[in-house]
């Protein structure tokens, strides 16, 4: 085989891979780094012997990004020290960018998914977000199909006991809370506020690196302390428009020109029970304005 036509044929799969990887590590750039790293594996490979070619690179992109998932824990010990997942602010054409907010892979998801085990969470994603029979998972895992069985059970139990993330959303209807909490905090309305988060809502913020040895995730409880803290972007709200964020309606200010925040929401029983917010503007430059068009 030419390695024209290998390119070629790799090319057909680069957006699933990213999308795998992407779950598998929460960042773009690592993603990017892993589906890399499946290339060369390939073109170093004798690709003619590879029968079912999706199936084989999906393998070795999982393995890839458990690797560098496992060095990632070893560096540190808080595995959401490094701050919120990225955002993937979608836009309609991109279909690469549609791969990857596809199946529900909201941020609050991934969030629980960076709590997991290294081999948890590959179970997870392999198995409930694309559907890998638990033999093949078992292989890259050295785990017994029933033992791959019974990770993934223990780990959706953890995904559904810390999130509503996995919980039927009507698109409509989260779209209108979340133009309703923009509203309310453009008119600094702490009752229209309190009227569309839940009691128990959790934000999560991603700020810049103090440079003091601060974590960068600073996390708020409760619907008045939200309140309290949404009211202090106020300002911004003016600048904030309403964009797909991880596949659901959510908020990307632009002020100058730039992507200021990225503002992601999951609504449960007609409230926003979790918010994640990146204000870092340095994670958010690869972002381009025309991704956060207004859409109305």
């Amino acid at each position: 085989m030419s390695e024209r036509e290998l390119v070629r044929r790799f090319e057909t799969h680069r957006a699933h891979l990213r999308g795998v990887a992407y779950r598998m590590l929460g960042s773009l750039s690592d993603a990017d780094d892993a589906v890399q790293e499946t290339w060369l594996r390939l073109s170093r490979s004798d690709a003619t012997q590879v029968t079912n070619e999706r199936g084989w690179l999906t393998t070795v992109v999982a393995r890839v990004a458990l690797d560098m998932l496992r060095a990632r824990r070893s560096r540190r010990e808080d595995p959401l020290e490094a701050g919120l997942p990225d955002p993937v602010v979608v836009a309609d054409d991109d279909p690469e960018q549609a791969a990857l907010s596809a199946d529900s892979v909201s941020l609050a998801l991934l969030v629980v998914l960076e709590t997991l085990s290294p081999t948890e969470r590959l179970v997870f994603v392999l198995h409930d977000l694309f559907a890998v029979p638990f033999a093949e998972i078992g292989e890259i895992v050295g785990r017994s199909p029933a033992a791959a069985k019974q990770l993934a059970s223990r780990a959706r139990h953890r995904v559904r006991g810390q999130t509503s993330a996995l919980s039927p959303s009507d698109p409509g209807r989260h779209r209108q809370i979340v133009t309703a909490f923009l509203a309310a905090t453009r008119n600094g309305d702490l009752d229209g506020l309190l009227a569309v988060l839940d009691p128990a809502v959790t934000l999560r913020v991603d700020r810049a690196p103090t440079g003091r040895g601060e974590s960068r995730l600073v996390v708020f409880n409760g619907a008045r302390t939200v309140a309290a803290q949404a009211l202090t972007f106020a300002r911004f709200a003016r600048s904030s428009r309403l964009a797909t964020v991880n596949g659901a309606p959510g908020l990307v200010a632009v002020v100058d020109g730039r992507v200021f925040s990225v503002q992601a929401f999951t609504v449960h029983d007609g409230r926003i029970t979790e918010m994640d917010l990146h204000v870092d503007r340095s994670r958010l430059r690869h972002l381009p304005i025309d991704l956060v068009a207004d859409r109305g």
